[in-house]
């Protein structure tokens, strides 16, 4: 081999790692597909449970374990359903493809899994079957998974066409989501039955159905909460400008919460996260209306004589 080949050989750029490439496309869907994994192992925790809780002798703390586990999986859910995307997002891996298997996953883990263990657990063995209590608690969890999927359909939508700014330039808002995700809806529901795992009908008849009836007042009003125009934070963005530490030691703090007092502050964060949506559109409503008395008011100075 002659000196020029050499030098030819040592200029030339390395080829492509393909198979690297190829992985690092995987490593969402990898994410995602266990993001599934955990609504299936939801749901069937959740029919297990229903099961011990028939025939003449029920077996309530048998059936409370299996409803601790299915509240447990949609929690790990919705940590994989975070991770997958920000991996997406680093890595530039993101597809067509990964976004509606992304959705799709979504649907059955935060859709039909919460659906499921809110009446399993809650009203389902509240109200006698045939009556039209029990009908209306059939419609509750169906009217939350439609929501739901509705909720992701407009989701994909408004991702697929960025709004128009008044400039003509095109920008997505991503410090924002419309309408409440459906995974904090479902991370609610959720953390409600971790926070007590035992079954309603353990506290008896009459108090069965004034708990069961309170979550179906929930159920409904997250399933509005859903599909309405509230605006509720991404934090997409959050740590993403700066190189400071605080935003990953506060991360690692709520994980070490969570880990030791998972029934409490998993509770408290989902309250905590809708409560902010709420109050910021009410704080933005009276922003609104003070900006529009002062512009009245510039508008038509008062004269004096």
């Amino acid at each position: 081999m002659s000196a020029k080949t050499e030098e030819l050989d040592h200029e030339r750029p390395n080829p492509p790692r393909r198979g690297l490439k190829k992985g690092l496309y995987l490593l969402p869907s990898a994410f995602t597909a266990a993001n599934i994994a955990m609504g299936f192992l939801s749901v069937m925790s959740s029919l297990r449970g229903f099961q011990l809780l028939g025939g003449a002798n029920p077996d309530i703390f048998g059936a409370r374990d299996h409803f601790d586990t299915a509240a447990i999986a949609i929690g790990f859910a919705l940590l994989f359903d975070m991770v997958d995307g920000r991996i997406a997002r680093l890595t530039k891996t993101t597809t067509e493809i990964g976004i509606q298997l992304d959705s799709i996953a979504d649907v059955v883990t935060f859709g039909v899994a919460p659906a499921v263990l809110a009446y399993v657990w809650g009203y389902g063995l509240s109200h006698s079957e045939g009556k039209e209590l029990h009908q209306f608690a059939w419609f509750v969890s169906f009217l939350f998974l439609m929501c739901g999927a509705f909720r992701l359909a407009r989701f994909n939508v408004q991702a697929s066409r960025p709004r128009v700014l008044a400039e003509g330039a095109v920008k997505t808002d991503k410090k924002s989501f419309v309408g409440l995700p459906i995974p904090v809806a479902g991370g609610f529901i959720a953390a409600l039955v971790h926070f007590s795992p035992v079954p309603l009908i353990y506290f008896g008849p009459e108090r069965a159905r004034i708990y069961a009836g309170l979550l179906m007042l929930l159920v409904g009003i997250l399933s509005l909460m859903m599909v309405s125009t509230l605006r509720f934070s991404s934090f997409k963005t959050v740590g993403t400008g700066t190189r400071s530490m605080r935003p990953i030691i506060l991360a690692l703090a709520v994980l070490v919460l969570v880990f030791l007092y998972s029934q409490y502050v998993l509770l408290a964060i989902v309250v905590m996260y809708i409560l902010h949506g709420l109050l910021s559109r009410v704080a933005s409503v009276f922003w609104r209306r003070g900006e529009s008395a002062e512009t009245k008011i510039e508008a038509n100075p008062v004269r004096r004589s």
